[in-house]
């Protein structure tokens, strides 16, 4: 009985080895099954804490940001004057659109280089300044550029600090001899625009105009920008209390000119202004100068020898700098000096 058993088990396994050989190839995978059921839920995570945040650094319960962006909407650069002006114009989208701004210093670029707007334009924001969203820390308000500005029109470089950044806009964009006549460069053509366009405090600062020397006068670097610290910011910022309205105030002059109750230190603005005014009276008397939308304009058409032509310049130059001579005390009052006396 034992043997027939033994028997059959092989003759089983005999078979399932032929079966085994003569199988074909595996057929079509099957259809996939219902999906089981779901597993049990993990545990609840925990929501983070303020603390773990690092946009609490600026985004906090405190006034930071809502100071410096009031401040900053106060101000001509915030208030969109300039971007709704000139965004469209290639040109001149360098400094009048924050994201063109970005874009070309991130480029390396400057106006005289510009090649395109940015698509998206923007008046100048936060963004236009400061390196916002980086890193997500208080790091991000850090000047999108510290860098020394060679200046596009006088080739001199600028070396502010942290006014760096402010020098790549505030520059002339032409001097005097951007107006030689052609026939004689030792003449002057006059045109509607006979100035350095808008904002050229760099320059100003460190006395590079070219009128000086059509009117004998030696440009020098003013104290405001050899001995303050981060020059326009220095000045216009007030330091650590940042203000973003740019409007300088007394509180940060008295800081080197400690008798200071006003702008008009030692009463320089004030006789300064008086100077101004005696050289406007001399070039409505010649017929240089008359009545714009704008305040005085240059009469075009003229053709001038360097010296008359050195006077008009100087009246515009002061209009343009913006500071009542402030910016560079000594260069402004011999500009000025000297203008009166070519016109006599």
């Amino acid at each position: 009985m034992k043997l027939n058993k033994m028997l059959l088990l092989v003759g089983i396994f005999v078979a399932a080895i032929a079966l085994s050989a003569c199988a074909g190839p595996a057929g079509p995978q099957g259809p996939e099954g219902p999906a089981g059921s779901a597993g049990p839920a993990g545990p609840a995570g925990s929501a983070p804490s303020a603390t773990d945040l690092t946009c609490t650094a600026c985004h906090n319960d405190t006034g930071t940001i809502a100071a410096k962006r009031e401040g900053w909407e106060a101000s001509a650069h915030g208030d969109g004057t300039a971007y709704a002006e000139e965004y469209g114009n290639k040109s001149c989208v360098f400094c009048h659109a924050g994201r063109s701004f970005s874009a070309a210093i991130a480029a390396g670029t400057n106006f005289s280089n510009q090649e395109a707007a940015a698509t998206e334009p923007s008046r100048q924001d936060c963004y236009t300044c400061h390196k916002i969203h980086t890193t997500y820390t208080a790091d991000d308000w850090a000047r999108t550029t510290t860098s020394a500005v060679s200046l596009v029109t006088s080739k001199a470089t600028f070396d502010g600090g942290e006014g760096n950044l402010c020098a790549n806009c505030h520059q002339a964009r032409r001097y005097m001899a951007n107006f030689a006549d052609k026939t004689d460069p030792t003449k002057y053509a006059t045109t509607g625009r006979f100035n350095t366009h808008y904002s050229v405090q760099a320059d100003t600062l460190m006395g590079l105009v070219d009128v000086g020397a059509a009117l004998g006068v030696e440009g020098k670097p003013a104290a405001h920008y050899s001995m303050v610290e981060d020059t326009c910011v220095g000045c216009h910022m007030g330091g650590e209390t940042a203000n973003h309205t740019f409007a300088p105030q007394v509180a940060t002059c008295v800081k080197c000119h400690a008798d200071a109750e006003s702008f008009d230190v030692n009463g320089f603005r004030t006789a300064f202004e008086e100077k101004v005014k005696t050289l406007e009276a001399a070039l409505l008397a010649k017929g240089l100068i008359e009545e714009g939308a704008e305040g005085m304009a240059a009469v075009a058409g003229n053709t001038l020898d360097a010296k008359t032509a050195g006077a008009l310049f100087t009246y515009f130059l002061v209009e343009e700098d913006g500071s009542m001579g402030v910016h560079n005390p000594n260069y402004f009052t011999a500009l000025v000096d000297a203008a009166i006396a070519a016109l006599k």
